[in-house]
């Protein structure tokens, strides 16, 4: 890396602050966000695509990610976060409270990259940072993969305080790397469908946050801001996008803490499934509801899922990958019959997301989670938890 111009002068609202590559390496947890923004500027005009990996991360699979110049650049600073909504509140669906859930580290660092200071066209269009987002995930991906990772097993429970007891395979000295743990099984009756025998009702894609709206068009106007964001871009499919014209839209975010395999909403047959390779935007509500198309850009694989009832309507399952997720794989192949809540695949490491499609009219979604939309707030919801039925079914209580 070219350390010629290593001394640098950039303009802040207040006053002009030489910063140089080392001032990155020194940066603590007394840093303020302006420094923040002035060491991420310097970061990306020092980073090419030729030699990312040499500069911003560790090079190795045996150092854990918080090792690399990247993580180092993160404060914690809890005022600041809420403040500037990073992090968001979410409705409990089996209580209805009102909680703020705080965003992980590694969000954290998407955000202040796409929506630090005034630069934020700048950065979400360098062509740089997006090949750093690519780099660090897939480097996250493999470290979890080693050996090497179980020692973060232990933490990551205490700080998230997952319960082991619903686990498949409760004893974590049986796990072999992160990853397998991060997508961990559990045990059969640890997610019951709701009212199993009804066809007519749908259930829950996954442990997350919801989001439902009846007609997509409403979504784009509450929740999705992309400005290029629409069903055929999202789909890579414009001759099926006409299927779901007019029609409904869940979106199912997964935190890191979540649960990480997700499941069927619908009995059905499975049909064609499609890759779409992409970005590693962040899917926190905050680039969500930015001018950035992170649904319709990021990397994602598509699903068909054909209900047993001839004239029901297809539903398309996305999942769609993000910051730091390694990848997206599906355990069902085409022609498989599998009744709703059984799995369908599940996510490695990272926040993550499920978008769902339904045809006009063949969905009501529950009262209680489309209000909570209408007024930007996610539903904590489980996997097989009830969301909605077909029109003609009864609405849940």
């Amino acid at each position: 890396m070219d350390h010629s111009d290593r001394d640098i002068n950039i303009d802040t609202e207040h006053e002009k602050v030489p910063i140089d590559l080392d001032s990155i390496k020194k940066y603590d947890k007394k840093t303020d966000h302006h420094s923040l923004t002035h060491a991420l500027k310097t970061a990306i005009s020092h980073t090419t695509e030729k030699h990312a990996g040499e500069s911003i991360y560790a090079p190795s699979n045996e150092k854990p990610p918080h090792k690399s110049l990247l993580y180092r650049l993160i404060p914690s600073m809890r005022g600041w976060e809420v403040k500037r909504h990073y992090g968001n509140y979410v409705i409990v669906r089996e209580t209805g409270e009102k909680i703020w859930e705080e965003m992980p580290l590694y969000a954290r660092i998407g955000m202040h990259l796409l929506f630090s200071g005034k630069v934020e066209e700048k950065v979400v269009e360098s062509h740089p940072i997006r090949h750093l987002f690519e780099v660090e995930s897939k480097r996250q991906g493999q470290y979890y993969d080693s050996p090497h990772s179980i020692k973060s097993i232990p933490s990551f429970i205490k700080h998230y305080n997952i319960k082991t007891d619903e686990l498949l395979e409760p004893d974590i000295s049986k796990y072999r790397c992160f990853n397998e743990f991060f997508y961990r099984k559990l045990k059969p009756d640890a997610r019951p469908p709701a009212s199993p025998d009804d066809d007519n009702v749908v259930v829950s894609a996954a442990d997350c946050r919801l989001n439902v709206y009846q007609d997509i068009e409403l979504a784009k106007k509450i929740w999705i801001k992309g400005k290029h964001f629409t069903i055929a871009e999202l789909l890579q499919d414009r001759e099926l996008a006409l299927e779901f014209d007019g029609g409904s839209i869940a979106i199912f975010r997964l935190a890191p803490q979540d649960y990480h395999r997700f499941h069927s909403p619908i009995t059905c047959m499975v049909g064609s499934a499609k890759h779409i390779n992409g970005a590693y935007f962040t899917v926190n509500p905050m680039a969500i509801n930015e001018n950035l198309d992170v649904f319709t850009e990021n990397v994602r694989s598509t699903l068909l899922l054909h209900p047993k009832d001839p004239d029901a309507s297809k539903v398309a399952f996305v999942a769609v990958g993000a910051l730091l997720v390694g990848s997206i794989k599906f355990t069902v192949k085409e022609g498989n019959r599998i009744s709703k809540g059984d799995e369908l695949g599940y996510f490695a490491y990272g926040g993550s997301t499920i978008i769902c499609l339904w045809r006009k009219g063949e969905i009501k979604f529950d009262e209680d989670l489309v209000s909570n939309s209408k007024s930007t707030l996610e539903t904590l919801v489980k996997a097989g938890m009830r969301i909605g039925a077909k029109p003609s079914a009864p609405v849940s209580e």
